[in-house]
């Protein structure tokens, strides 16, 4: 599966973005979705995962509430609506795949996209 998102950008504190990531490939519903991020100097962590069907999701303790993973699988599309946004969210956000949600949920996953550029201005 090939991904690839976007809706990055720059934002003040307390803003909204909301990211998409669009799949193609294999049939999008059979992968458990999630975002991760990186921000400069630290590791890659894990934001949060949806499975296939969209009916289970799960969230980084530092994201919940403020953040809501959904997916549309007939645009073969899952979305990151990030809102009260903090310059600590500031990373290169970047959407991922894999074939079970449990794996998703650990942050491991097979199939990367690009990630694009999320900047949180105090």
């Amino acid at each position: 599966v090939q991904l690839q998102a976007s809706g990055g950008g720059l934002v003040q504190a307390g803003g909204s973005l909301r990211l998409s990531c669009a799949a193609s490939g294999r049939t999008f519903s059979g992968y458990a979705m999630g975002w991760l991020r990186q921000a400069p100097g630290k590791e890659r962590e894990f934001v949060a995962a949806i499975s296939g069907s969209g009916s289970t999701s799960y969230y980084q303790d530092s994201v919940k509430g403020r953040f809501t993973i959904s997916r549309d699988n007939g645009k073969n599309t899952v979305y990151l609506q990030m809102n009260s946004l903090k310059p600590e969210d500031t990373a290169v956000y970047y959407c991922a795949a894999t074939d079970y949600y449990v794996r998703a949920v650990k942050g491991e996953y097979n199939y990367w996209g690009r990630g694009t550029q999320v900047t949180v201005s105090s």
